[in-house]
């Protein structure tokens, strides 16, 4: 048989999904905690230097989503440090805001004791899904955007404390994989990070020699994707298409980039129903577990690193991968697997474990070290 690669059926696995299922599922909402005091909720855009020039047309003003502690309004000379929170695929911001319920969980979490923060939320939805948090002149440079651009503009517009010990980076499945490649980049601008069922971790193989076909039903629904894959010939043609479909567009974009290739500036893994393997290698050398050797000098300068799953998540096989290559390395970090699917309870997560976390390892005043 002649070797093919099935990078949707792949991506589907990486995003922590059966093929054929793109909703994004219900997450259970925790109790309103008694006295818990209000958070303001700010909507505002933040220009992004770093998505200039780029070839897909991303907005390079892009939306933000900022929540100030009970007390920013009345403390009026009091810094606080700051949470950057990323959002998954097929999401933007506001309707993670939905997902992880704040601010009633941000709310229960300083009332349960946790000590205040500001919390950012940074949009990162492009014309197919998602930036993929990465590097690539087809989208924009959105590593760079969420590092540089969105934590200066937050330092220069808020009461913040502007050093990497009082700056956390948390982010949930696509928003996962941008904390753990961020992080891994940019020790220089953050001091803990919290890896929540990141997506797209490992490199995404090919289907072996000699494995026999795919059953019928994944062969004529991936046959059925490819068709849609060549149809496209400007991101409006992919606006009804299936989610793995666009999330397939999506990796593209951020992986493979082509500024020779118009009118879409990307290659796919599959042309004229061939593999194509440099592609494939492209798309393979940005995923965290093939570079993270590269970056333990880095790891290691974190005050803390925590990594959570859901016991009945598809993602928790190549997070307990990431956690044991960090045990490997020496590396501190904390790891829990939770029962829960991939978003079942990332608001109760959030407000009861992230948030803690980042009060216990921020740093709360201008001379901590």
């Amino acid at each position: 048989m002649t070797k093919r690669i099935f990078p949707v059926v792949m991506l589907a696995f990486a995003l922590g999904m059966p093929p054929g299922l793109g909703a994004q599922l219900q997450t259970e909402v925790p109790p309103v905690v008694p006295g818990a005091k209000p958070v303001t909720v700010e909507h505002i855009k933040i220009h992004g230097e770093a998505l200039e020039g780029n070839l897909e047309g991303e907005a390079v003003d892009r939306d933000a989503v900022v929540f100030l502690p009970p007390g920013y309004r009345q403390n009026k000379k009091h810094r606080y440090p700051v949470v950057y929170a990323l959002h998954g695929f097929s999401i933007g911001a506001e309707q993670w805001t939905h997902e992880i319920h704040v601010p009633q969980t941000l709310e229960g979490a300083f009332a349960q004791g946790a000590k205040e923060m500001i919390v950012v939320l940074p949009d990162s939805k492009t014309v197919y899904g998602g930036s993929m948090y990465s590097s690539s002149v087809t989208t924009g440079d959105f590593e760079r955007y969420i590092a540089l651009d969105v934590v200066a503009y937050m330092d220069a517009h808020y009461r913040t404390i502007p050093d990497r010990m009082s700056r956390g980076l948390v982010g949930h499945s696509m928003g996962g994989y941008g904390a753990a490649r961020i992080g891994m980049k940019h020790p220089d601008v953050f001091g803990s990070l919290y890896v929540m069922s990141a997506c797209c971790l490992s490199p995404r193989g090919s289907r072996p020699e000699g494995s026999g076909p795919a059953n019928p039903d994944m062969q004529k629904a991936m046959e059925a994707q490819e068709k849609q894959l060549e149809s496209v010939k400007s991101p409006a043609d992919a606006a009804g298409m299936s989610f793995f479909v666009r999330a397939q567009l999506a990796s593209a974009a951020a992986w493979s980039p082509d500024p020779k290739n118009p009118p879409l500036y990307f290659d796919l893994p599959m042309k004229d129903g061939e593999p194509q393997p440099e592609v494939s290698a492209e798309w393979a050398a940005n995923a965290p577990l093939a570079f993270i050797d590269q970056y333990i000098g880095n790891l290691r300068q974190y005050r803390a690193i925590a990594l959570d799953v859901g016991d009945q998540d598809g993602l928790r096989f190549d997070m307990i991968k990431l956690h044991q290559i960090l045990e490997n390395f020496g590396v501190a970090n904390s790891f829990e697997i939770y029962h829960g699917t991939h978003t079942s309870a990332i608001a109760d997560r959030f407000q009861n474990h992230v948030m803690p976390f980042f009060s216990r390892n921020l740093c709360p005043t201008e001379n901590c070290k």
